[in-house]
């Protein structure tokens, strides 16, 4: 089964990928106990676990009969980068427009 390759913005926009990292935030989970937080069939959140592995989101380990998923943060790097640049472009305007406003209006 070929899993298409997406940004990280189009993984995290599918809620049912958004929840199953919330719930990695507390522990590593089977793909079992992932599955039944879910009402859908298995092959499909085997598809949606895969998609998050491939974009960096998590990391996949097989224990005894058991694949463990657990959250990784390569994926979340993606975000943060993007998310910092535009941080740091508002931050810039915001300071432009304090400095024109402390120039025009007397203290």
């Amino acid at each position: 089964m070929a899993i298409p390759s997406l940004d990280a913005f189009q993984v995290i926009g599918d809620p049912n990928r958004r929840k199953m990292l919330m719930l990695l935030l507390e522990d590593s989970l089977t793909i079992n106990n992932l599955a039944d937080n879910f009402d859908m069939s298995r092959p499909a959140v085997s598809k949606h676990i895969k998609i998050l592995e491939t974009a960096g989101f998590i990391s996949i380990k097989d224990i005894g009969r058991e694949r463990y998923c657990t959250l990784k943060k390569d994926g979340f790097e993606e975000l943060q980068a993007w998310i910092s640049y535009f941080d740091e472009f508002w931050a810039s305007k915001l300071k432009k427009l304090e400095a024109l406003l402390n120039k025009r209006l007397p203290n």
